[in-house]
């Protein structure tokens, strides 16, 4: 009973979160990008529900939209992340043998070069941006995922109406996808739910070290890079803000994932 509460807590407050910057467009009271000169640093108030920034540019409204921008990278490099994963995972743990030996022995080879220096060589290549930001990410986050997917597919081919499937002559993609996957989903899921926290925390650090997206599309990275120096001024509400929502994003995720095991603990394997 106590799990299913933070999970509807969690939830719901997650969600509020998602609908406040699905709708940003609606939402904002001021063009993200609009420049109001006479309201520099402006302190929160009617006029600037959060303040502006050194620009004069509507705090909330850039909030808002930075959101968007944020959680719109995170979810679409998971989504890419997620079928890499599977992919290979699944590769690997159906067919067996040397083709398994191998493809782990890459994976295992992936797995002990730190992630941060796949990070700058992909962004080296492609050059930052929003959408090459969803790639980067996606493109090194699939490890644990594959993982998991071979591990279930491992444990699972050995069942018993997958033997029968198999002797019945159900072609190799309807086993994949109606069996393996189908019943490989619950430790699945669970990890996707950390893997977009992580994704998250990933584009909010890049972007706050200036690598991540550009700084002339709002992010809550790039609200946080922007804001390093106006909080020695005092205009505390421009870093505040942004990293409020990215802790309880990151934390209402992490809270939902450790729910999500707990209620599935003991019917399958993590």
């Amino acid at each position: 009973m106590k799990t299913r509460k933070n999970l509807v807590f969690w939830c719901s407050l997650l969600g509020l979160t998602l609908v406040l910057t699905l709708f940003s467009d609606v939402l904002a009271t001021h063009p993200v990008n609009e420049m109001d000169l006479d309201a520099v640093y402006a302190p929160p108030g009617e006029g600037h529900l959060l303040g502006t920034d050194h620009l004069g540019r509507d705090v909330f409204s850039r909030l808002l939209q930075g959101g968007k921008v944020t959680l719109t990278v995170a979810g679409l490099s998971v989504a890419l992340s997620f079928a890499i994963g599977v992919i290979y995972g699944g590769i690997s743990g159906y067919v067996g043998g040397w083709t398994d030996s191998v493809m782990m022995r890459i994976l295992e080879a992936l797995i002990s070069i730190p992630s941060l220096i796949f990070v700058l060589a992909f962004q080296a290549i492609m050059q930052g941006g929003m959408w090459g930001m969803t790639v980067i990410i996606g493109m090194t986050g699939w490890f644990t995922t594959a993982r998991i997917v071979r591990s279930e597919f491992i444990r699972l081919k050995d069942a018993e109406y997958v033997k029968m499937a198999k002797m019945f002559g159900t072609p190799a993609w309807k086993i994949i996808t109606g069996h393996l996957l189908r019943n490989s989903m619950a430790p699945l899921f669970v990890v996707t739910i950390y893997n977009l926290a992580g994704a998250v925390f990933i584009e909010v650090s890049l972007s706050f070290l200036g690598i991540g997206i550009p700084p002339s599309v709002p992010s809550w990275g790039n609200m946080l890079y922007n804001a390093q120096n106006d909080i020695l001024i005092g205009a505390w509400w421009i870093g505040l803000f942004p990293g409020m929502l990215i802790f309880l994003t990151i934390l209402s995720i992490n809270f939902i994932g450790e729910a999500m095991k707990d209620s599935g603990r003991g019917r399958f394997h993590a």
